[in-house]
């Protein structure tokens, strides 16, 4: 909210270049359209434009990395709600909500354009190094406190079991559990794999199953790096509720924010296995988010933010879970998680 006013007050002192929201040309807010339906919108901000997305139904049907869209959706007779929402840089987003009626037939149907399949995440060269089942290795550190805001956020109750017979892909998952009173509480675990000092490039291959996804807030795959000059947070979290619209999100490093990819994230399908595979670099300062496949779909995310200062000597795999307003109970398990690194 306090961006929204911020934005509007900027706008209305320096006039109309300030503007920073999403523009609908087409279709206009409650008329009737056939099938399909032209789109036509425009995004602005004071920094660069990441990302436009159409949701009708709260559901994702198409998505730009431009700052413009002209194209066309086939959609089914009735009234929908449809959000065009924008993204840019700085993880900022606006949104344009309209309802449309769509009517029973079009004279003119134009089929819609099918994308070309994104190409597949390199792979690990001869000599990479990797721990495999690093869900079944004991020892896994966790917190709660130092899972939330500014490591200071309120107490959750949870915990972790190893070597679940059941969900599991292989015979041996790990069961994380979370719940309380305290809302938007977290919980942290993570597991210290040893110091790769070398490593600049890393790979995190998990699968996961949830039972209730509609009341998690967000799930957080990440991977951390120190190399006793720096440390290189791989911050990621697939942010379900945050902001009206579930998108994938990754970590600022030194900034120690969130910034949102403009990629959709929506709950996970429930008592299904999900997989996801994240691929990052990191040069002698910085961290970068090359991509990552979720479900068959990769997606290439091409961020770099600055590393922080940091003297100790690790890496590790870490996962999180965060408690909904009402903290309910959910669990989650782990299984085939791996790191390769080289």
């Amino acid at each position: 909210m306090k961006t929204a006013i911020r934005l509007l007050f900027t706008t209305l002192i320096f006039g109309a270049a300030s503007f920073a929201g999403v523009t609908v040309s087409s279709p206009t807010p409650g008329s009737t359209s056939g099938s399909p339906v032209h789109f036509v919108a425009s995004a602005s901000s004071t920094h660069p434009i990441t990302g436009i997305r159409i949701y009708v139904d709260n559901v994702s049907v198409f998505l730009t990395s431009a700052s413009k869209l002209d194209t066309s959706l086939a959609m089914t007779a009735g009234t929908h709600s449809v959000v065009v929402q924008a993204w840019d840089s700085t993880g900022a987003f606006f949104k344009t909500p309209l309802t449309l009626i769509v009517s029973k037939s079009s004279p003119t149907p134009t089929p819609t354009p099918t994308p070309t399949p994104a190409p597949g995440l390199p792979n690990p060269p001869a000599n990479a190094i990797t721990k495999s089942n690093i869900d079944q290795m004991p020892g896994w550190a966790s917190c709660t406190v130092c899972a939330g805001a500014g490591a200071n956020g309120p107490v959750a109750v949870f915990s972790m079991v190893e070597n679940q017979a059941s969900p599991s892909m292989d015979g041996k998952s790990a069961k994380f559990s979370i719940s309380g009173t305290h809302p938007y509480s977290d919980a942290l675990w993570w597991k210290q794999l040893g110091a790769a000092d070398s490593a600049t490039n890393l790979k995190y291959d998990v699968f996961f199953y949830i039972t209730n996804p509609g009341v998690a807030q967000a799930l957080e795959f990440d991977n951390n790096q120190s190399n006793g000059s720096k440390k290189f947070i791989f911050g990621t979290q697939c942010n379900i509720k945050t902001g009206g619209a579930g998108h994938w999100d990754v970590w600022g490093n030194a900034a120690g924010n969130w910034i949102s990819t403009g990629i959709a994230c929506s709950a996970p399908a429930a008592f299904t296995w999900h997989h996801l595979t994240w691929e990052f670099k990191r040069t002698a300062t910085s961290v970068i988010y090359v991509g990552f496949t979720y479900d068959g779909v990769t997606h290439y995310v091409n961020r770099t933010y600055p590393a922080r200062a940091a003297g100790a000597h690790e890496l590790n795999v870490a996962f999180q879970m965060d408690g909904d307003s009402a903290m309910h109970s959910y669990s989650t398990w782990l299984d085939k998680v791996s790191l390769t690194y080289w």
